[in-house]
């Protein structure tokens, strides 16, 4: 059975709305792991590289933050990656947010608050400022961007292919809904894994 390893955004967890769909709509057919990613960058880099060397996924998707995170890591591990609404400046994301916060959807460990600082906000632009870096001609057709047409976060469809070759858009915001993953990221997600 194909795995899947689902990277949610920044306010969400493992248990947000996309996750849930994409378990839903593989269920039976491939085992679909939405973990709970932590709040600092190089800390949820880490844990993500040490899932796939556990469980071996064969495709990674992720969604917002999740997608940073994927597009990062993909060559590297040698997975293709699905990118929904990547957002490839969350230093900028987060400047604008210093303070408090909560996330949007239940995380396993119980935590729901977290605060965003200057710290936080500066571990972001160090990585951002090499994200693509392992970015190769090799991988230009193994990372595939999906972008809302309503999405009014992140607007990084340019950058996207400035490295990579595969773009489609659907008729949503920066967060997909359930059916939203069902019509369109579960397709694209069948597509790749018989692809490539």
């Amino acid at each position: 059975m194909k795995k899947l390893l689902f990277l949610h955004g920044f306010y969400a967890s493992g248990l947000c709305v996309p996750a849930i769909a994409l378990r839903e709509a593989f269920a039976g057919r491939a085992d679909v792991f939405t973990p709970d990613l932590p709040m600092h960058p190089k800390d949820a880099l880490r844990f993500i590289r040490e899932l796939i060397d556990r469980e071996k996924p064969d495709l990674l998707i992720g969604n917002s933050c999740g997608a940073f995170y994927a597009q990062m890591i993909a060559p590297v591990v040698g997975i293709p990656a699905l990118l929904g609404n990547p957002h490839f400046q969350m230093s900028d994301f987060l400047r604008q947010r210093i303070g408090e916060h909560q996330y949007k959807s239940p995380r396993k460990d119980g935590i729901q608050n977290f605060v965003i600082d200057e710290a936080l906000v500066d571990e972001f632009a160090a990585l951002e400022a090499k994200q693509f870096d392992n970015c190769t001609d090799a991988y230009r057709e193994r990372v595939w961007g999906l972008f809302g047409e309503q999405d009014t976060l992140a607007h990084f469809e340019p950058l996207f292919l400035e490295h990579y070759n595969r773009s489609f858009h659907f008729p949503g915001g920066h967060t997909p809904t359930a059916d939203e993953v069902r019509t369109w990221y579960v397709p694209l997600a069948k597509k790749m894994l018989t692809e490539l």
